[in-house]
């Protein structure tokens, strides 16, 4: 077995362990307190209430029901935000691990060539694709790279998907004008 490949295989196995790694971290810090459970129960039931609510007014609809449902609007929001104050710590450990673990593995790696790319990178993209290498061969990739690419995928589609019922983002986060984000 090539050292390339032993390379790239590490490196896949480096990223499901961080990924794991972080979404552990998300559920200690997260998803098992009082606080984030009794908040996503309350966004729940107000997105289910706003629902129906808007369901059942018509356009002939008072000042006094377009005043009450934006108050359930703004309680909504509100909830939302203090449900994303909940996760900013586990988003702070998270970082904080990653930035030391990130600095390890540059280090093991560095000058490494982990990985063929069967494309020339864009051009902006060859910055990080080529990082620390030598020569002008920019199918050659690095250890970041090939390591972001890994942790996105992994994160995204296997923990994700595969484990819904621990990791998944509360779906009423989305219902008030897109979420919190667009506050």
């Amino acid at each position: 077995m090539s050292t390339m490949f032993a390379d790239t295989l590490l490196i896949v196995f480096i990223s499901v362990c961080t990924a794991l790694l972080a979404e552990g971290i998300t559920w200690v810090l997260v998803y098992r307190t009082d606080k984030y459970k009794r908040l996503k129960a309350e966004v729940e039931k107000q997105s289910k209430k706003l629902e129906k609510k808007k369901e059942t007014i018509t356009e002939s609809a008072g000042r006094q029901q377009k005043k009450k449902i934006e108050r359930q609007e703004e309680k909504l929001k509100n909830n939302n935000r203090d449900l994303s104050m909940v996760r900013m710590k586990s988003m702070f450990a998270i970082g904080f691990c990653f930035t030391a673990l990130m600095g390890m593995f540059n280090s093991i790696f560095d000058g490494r060539v982990v990985a063929k790319l069967p494309f020339i990178p864009l051009s902006y993209i060859q910055g990080l694709s080529h990082r620390n290498l030598l020569g002008e061969d920019y199918t050659d990739c690095s250890f970041i790279f090939l390591y972001i690419l890994c942790t996105m995928s992994i994160r995204q589609a296997a923990l994700c998907e595969s484990l819904p019922c621990w990791f998944a983002e509360p779906q009423a986060l989305a219902v008030v004008d897109g979420g919190f984000w667009n506050l």
